[in-house]
Formats: C-alpha cells, structure tokens, sequence
C-alpha cells in the first residue's frame, strides 16, 4: 500500500542545505498500522508530507496504492490525495465559516462522488457520533475546544473511506478517555477495511498499540 524507497528531503536554509530525510526507505502493508517517533524537528511531519503527496521528495521514490506519486501535479495530487487518502492534521485546518457537519462533508462533496445528499449526510453524522460529537453539528469551529475540533478533524479524515490514513499526534489534545476512543476508532477502520495506518506520536501507549513502530533519528527510520 505504501513504499517509499531511498527517499531523501533537504530544504533550503540561509546556512545551506539542510537534510532532513536520507535515503529513507518503509514499506506499509494493506490493513497495517505502523507509528513514527522521534524529537521535535526529526522530520516526522515532513515524512507524512511526502507520503500525502503535500510534497515532493529530493530524491527517491515513493508509491501509494500502486501509483507513484513523486511527480504528479497539482491537480492530479489532489485528486489522489481526496480519492485515496485521510489526512490528521495537528492543526486541524477546519474552515471557520462552516459548521461541525460541513467540515466532515467537505472532502466528500469536493470529490464528486455519486450518492445521493441524504447518503452523505448520514455517513457524517455516523463519524461525528463515533467521535463523540453528535450535539456539535450545528456548532462552528471557533465554538469548540481543541480535542473537539480535532475529533472533526478525525471524522473529516475518514469521510471517503480512504485507503490510507495519514495521522499526526491524532490523540495530543485529547484526555485520556477521549484519546482512547479516537484510537479504537482508528484501529477498527485500519482493521476492519483494510485501511493502511501511518501515524505521529509521542504517546507511547498509542504506538504499543500499533503493529510496528518505527524511530526517525538522523533522517533515517529504525525499528
């Protein structure tokens, strides 16, 4: 489902080039979960970038579900990521204009899938109930803390049914009652559909709970 091969990322700084990621390589199975950690500024986030098709690697070759994405453009990257990837972010990215339920529905309806309104609408008030926010629907962004726009932004990131999910700290705003129920509902979707699990964490009960987990240190992966 994922394999990235050799991959390499520098980025450009007033010193010179700096290294984050060298000759990198990780491969992630159909229905496995894997956790990533590692110190602040190890490359983690830069890792899931490049695995999301958010960005492209300075060398290397990374293949999601069958297709090599290194140099696709914009618009076809797009098209992927919504058709075949769910994406956690830390900061969440909702827009603050829309509702809890036009949140969720965003990457559906951004994807011109074919079903019906109704279909949709009660695909997202399911993940909102999973994550525990099925009073919020009507609420904005601006009107919940963090841990519930970060559920939002869970239920958001499962939406399509993706492929692959792609998560970064998805429980580090959250109680531990709370974090807990986000992981299961994780895991059943990694479990249950088949769905490659990706995932940044400094909770280390979250990553036992992983099938492998891996440590970013100098720009490469351990196990």
């Amino acid at each position: 489902m994922i394999k990235a091969e050799q991959v390499s990322k520098s980025f450009d700084s007033p010193a010179g080039s700096v290294a984050v990621l060298k000759e990198l390589n990780l491969e992630v199975g159909a229905g496995e979960a894997v956790a990533i950690a590692g110190p602040s500024g190890s490359g983690k986030t830069t890792l899931l970038n490049l695995l999301g098709a958010l960005d492209r690697p300075s060398s290397g070759n990374i293949v999601i579900d069958g297709q090599a994405i290194d140099n696709l453009d914009e618009i076809a990257a797009a098209r992927f990521r919504n058709r075949s990837i769910g994406f956690i972010f830390q900061l969440h990215h909702l827009l603050p204009q829309c509702t809890v339920l036009e949140n969720v529905l965003v990457p559906r309806l951004a994807g011109g899938w074919a079903e019906s309104p109704e279909v949709t609408r009660a695909r997202a008030e399911a993940l909102l109930r999973e994550v525990g926010l099925q009073d919020r629907l009507t609420h904005r962004p601006s009107q919940l803390s963090g841990g519930e726009q970060l559920r939002v932004a869970i239920a958001r990131s499962l939406i399509n049914e993706p492929r692959i999910i792609l998560a970064d700290e998805p429980t580090g705003s959250l109680d531990t009652a709370t974090g807990k129920r986000v992981a299961d509902l994780l895991l059943r979707t990694n479990l249950g559909k088949g769905v490659a699990l990706v995932l940044v964490t400094h909770n280390e009960g979250l990553a036992e709970r992983m099938q492998k987990t891996y440590r970013l240190e100098e720009g490469r992966l351990v196990s």
